[in-house]
């Protein structure tokens, strides 16, 4: 079968003869499709990949299985076989929801990308978010995604699984996944909220603390863990209840939601983290942009503003894209030391006892070198652990007294409100 007068009318206007010509295409379908895909090889543009795009389109559900089949040969590559399988149209609804299934995490997450585009509401999809969330692993691409695009109609049915006892542990683990990934915290039962709270008092003893790395960037601040408390009043944290470190770390990461302000605009609330007390200090991770604000003035203010409620504080700000290396200590609302550095460093205060000065390093040559008096040579990498706890160095070593808190930056909102894993 000559297929080029089929292809023409394919880009016609007459809607029938489209129709018609699709209908002789999906006809040939197991021979014609495997000729188009070999006719791909080596094509590395989508722009490149249009015409055969087009084709696959109005093809359907025999095209979608084709793609998929020569996916699996290998004779095409994950890329290629992603540009075409995000073609296919409501038609191939089930078969998304069978490649979500799919226990190869990159194929399941072109199968939720599907879903997800489509909009797709059907028993299939439901248990294949409940499988990926299951296998507790990695969770795949689009697939929290999916869970918040039908959290409405998907919530009672997962509440449902969560109580069945015919479904096995391992299900019923996945459907409680597939809730709080959708709707936060909230959207569990009373029953099931009051086992999370149980699970985390249960972990927090025996928890070996570990916390993100500054290596590339980030930012945080120190506050003695005998004044902690000032903390929560000096950033009008609300809310605050017991967490485990890694719960804590991955919900001061996550992102801000937008809830409805009095004005009836939206407003951003995020989640900060005080860790438990770590060799004497606790440290503070949450959004910049909820905590501090400006980069710059913003720094100074807040770490004078919290240094006031709990004698001393410390911020570290570091960015290695941007080249900024920053660290300031504040004592009962006053700077006494700061370095900054983007290209040259700047020093303000008097050097520290444990500080190296520019001066007295080896390699500083007072004939030809010239250096402020009160300039150092430790940026903020190095000053943390000088200053109070270096946050690459936590883990089995470290004194842990109490637990740690996590809080919202703003009242009225509920910690449950918040999509993502489960925060144990």
């Amino acid at each position: 079968m000559k297929i080029e007068p089929l292809l023409e009318d394919l880009r016609s206007d007459d809607a029938a003869r489209v129709e018609a010509a699709a209908a002789r295409l999906a006809e040939q379908a197991e021979n014609l499709v495997p000729e188009l895909l070999r006719g791909v090889a080596g094509v590395q543009r989508t722009a490149d990949l249009q015409p055969v795009m087009r084709v696959l389109r109005h093809i359907g559900p025999a095209a979608f299985d084709g793609v998929l089949a020569a996916w699996r040969r290998e004779e095409v590559t994950a890329w290629q076989a992603g540009r075409l399988l995000g073609v296919f149209d409501e038609r191939s609804a089930d078969q998304y929801a069978a490649l979500a299934a799919d226990p190869d995490y990159g194929k399941s997450g072109n199968g939720f990308q599907g879903l997800v585009r489509l909009r797709v509401d059907s028993e299939a999809g439901l248990m294949a978010l409940v499988g990926s969330f299951a296998r507790g692993r990695l969770v795949p691409y689009k697939a929290s995604d999916y869970a918040r695009l039908l959290h409405d109609s998907f919530r009672p049915r997962l509440r449902s699984l969560r109580r069945d006892p015919a479904a096995s542990p391992r299900i019923r683990r996945g459907a409680m996944a597939a809730l709080v990934a959708g709707g936060g915290g909230d959207a569990l039962d009373e029953r099931d909220r009051a086992a999370v709270e149980r699970l985390i008092q249960v972990k927090i003893p025996d928890e070996v603390p570990t916390l993100p790395s500054p290596i590339l960037s980030g930012w945080w601040m120190a506050v003695p863990g005998a004044s902690y408390e000032g903390v929560f009043e000096a950033l009008d944290l609300h809310d605050r209840r017991p967490v485990t470190v890694a719960a804590g770390v991955q919900a001061a990461e996550s992102q801000e939601i937008r809830v409805p302000g009095q004005d009836g605009a939206d407003r951003p609330v995020g989640r900060a983290f005080v860790t438990p007390e770590l060799d004497g200090w606790r440290l503070i991770f949450g959004s910049f942009d909820q905590l501090v604000g400006d980069p710059w003035d913003g720094m100074i203010e807040t770490v004078e503003r919290v240094s006031v409620h709990c004698g001393q504080a410390q911020l570290f700000f570091l960015d290695d894209a941007g080249g900024s290396d920053v660290w300031i200590v504040a004592e009962n609302g006053r700077v006494i030391r700061q370095y900054a550095a983007e290209s040259d460093p700047e020093w303000e205060g008097d050097p520290l006892p444990w500080e190296t000065l520019a001066v007295d390093d080896p390699d500083f040559d007072p004939e030809y070198d010239e250096a402020p008096s009160n300039a150092g040579t430790t940026g903020a990498r190095s000053a943390c652990g000088y200053l109070s706890v270096d946050p690459d160095e936590v883990g089995p070593d470290t004194e842990v007294r109490g637990h740690g808190w996590l809080a919202l930056t703003a009242p009225g909102v509920s910690h449950g409100a918040f999509p993502g894993t489960l925060l144990i």
